[in-house]
């Protein structure tokens, strides 16, 4: 039995207003601040196309290797819901602003359909009674469809993974989905012949990993129907996450009578316009990818960096001042673990570019041990003094190799027993011994260089 998956997810753009209208796009406002006459649906309210949203979404397409339909008109879809306030919300039904395209993950092209610009409707809040709050109606979405091409849940997350991050890089969202900025419906279908099977679709999916799991239970559901020669219901399914289920919602209904929105004229779009916006394209992850790659930065590293847009942006700006390999481990670090454990990014610290790249360029010289940029780190991100003045109030010296070696034979030669315990091949001994060697030093000392001149000093015995 074949399982066949498509996805259609929905993203909010962030332009500075709405995308048929000037009210300002920013739903986590203050409750129906947000508004006009024309988001809350006044008969003879006439909506005025966002030039900025079709930027966006040409930055889109042309990033996910769309073609690009060069006329283009909008169209109204009807369909009757307390929050949309109009009766029929506006979308492109049959001129998408973009088509065939893909986004390629491990060696698959994952082939999108269309994506097409529509605008998103109240959000409703759900208690003794039903609140409508209307920042939300009028922001713009672009609605990216792939085709019936998935194979199982690990693949769906891996698109969605890839797709939210070029959209981030594009910057053209905030690609949230614990926020509601990026919104995922699951079409999953299982047939044991050529033809495609009924289709149930899943909504309320809270996030990737949620995706992958809700689309390998379907997939299980659907195959045990089958095996039990019981008909498979196309209908509309949500997940629930306490119980890690999809449950039924009600039979698919999608006769929504479209037909051209006669208040937006057709929209062309010539090769200038579109050539501009492909130049204002940002380095996306594939190119920093292979960049980094390039300068030896480990797997690793470069995951760690790419998944936090941040300290991206950070490590852009220092990558071509300083040694790359230090930088890297020092943001993907001990920076990182800073930054996680007190809830900031890193653009809300004292850290700046030039004190950077002067720790980096001590650890580099040998000045400070790595040892000692660790107690550096937490006062350069909390106060961004310079970083001479910190090892100054720290009190921190470098201590010389030499006396590193001191301290090693001294201990290695007082210490028999541990000696021992190392050639009879016991991990033990060293860690013992170099807990010996950073408590004479004060930890002062390089741990790297220092256990370096340890185990060289253990093979002579």
């Amino acid at each position: 039995m074949k399982p066949t998956i498509g996805i259609e997810v929905h993203v909010e753009l962030k332009s500075k207003a709405k995308v048929f209208s000037d009210s300002k796009n920013n739903f986590s406002d203050e409750a129906n601040t947000n508004i006009n006459i024309i988001d809350i649906g006044y008969p003879g309210a006439l909506p005025k196309l966002n030039k900025e949203v079709i930027n966006m979404a040409l930055k889109a397409c042309l990033a996910l290797n769309c073609k690009i339909n060069r006329v283009m008109h909008f169209d109204r879809k009807n369909y009757f819901y307390p929050d949309l306030p109009k009766g029929y919300q506006i979308t492109q039904n049959d001129t998408p602003i973009g088509y065939d395209g893909y986004v390629s993950i491990d060696g698959k092209d994952i082939e999108i359909e269309r994506i097409h610009i529509e605008e998103d409707t109240c959000k409703s809040k759900h208690s003794d009674m039903t609140l409508l709050n209307f920042n939300r109606a009028g922001v713009p979405l672009l609605e990216i469809v792939t085709k019936p091409v998935i194979s199982n849940g690990k693949e769906a997350m891996a698109y969605l993974e890839k797709l939210r991050e070029t959209l981030l890089y594009l910057g053209i969202s905030d690609v949230k989905m614990e926020e509601g900025s990026m919104r995922c419906d699951v079409n999953v279908s299982i047939s044991d012949t050529k033809k495609l099977g009924a289709k149930c679709e899943i909504k309320n999916i809270g996030s990737i990993s949620a995706v992958g799991i809700a689309i390998d239970y379907e997939i299980k559901r659907q195959k045990e129907l089958l095996e039990k020669e019981e008909n498979i219901i196309e209908e509309t399914r949500r997940y629930d996450e306490k119980t890690k289920t999809t449950v039924s919602m009600r039979v698919k209904g999608n006769d929504y009578r479209c037909f051209p929105e006669p208040d937006i004229p057709s929209v062309h779009l010539t090769d200038q316009w579109i050539e501009e916006i492909r130049k204002s394209i940002p380095v996306l992850t594939d190119d920093l990818k292979t960049k980094y790659e390039s300068l030896g930065i480990n797997s690793q590293n470069i995951k760690t960096i790419i998944n936090n847009k941040e300290l991206c942006d950070f490590f852009e700006k220092v990558v071509d001042l300083t040694n790359p390999v230090i930088a890297s481990n020092l943001l993907t670090g001990d920076i990182s673990s800073y930054l996680n454990k007190n809830f900031i990014s890193i653009e809300n610290t004292g850290l700046s570019i030039n004190d950077f790249v002067m720790l980096v360029k001590k650890l580099e010289d040998n000045e400070i041990s790595s040892k000692q940029a660790k107690d550096i780190i937490p006062v350069l991100l909390e106060k961004g003094k310079e970083i001479d003045i910190i090892i100054n109030e720290l009190g921190i010296k470098k201590v010389d190799d030499s006396r590193i070696l001191e301290t090693v034979k001294e201990i290695v030669k007082s210490n028999p027993e541990s000696v021992k315990d190392y050639k009879e091949g016991k991990d033990r001994a060293v860690k013992y011994l170099m807990g010996q060697v950073m408590s004479i030093s004060k930890g002062q000392a390089d741990p790297v260089i220092a256990k370096k001149l340890l185990i060289e000093e253990l093979k002579k015995y």
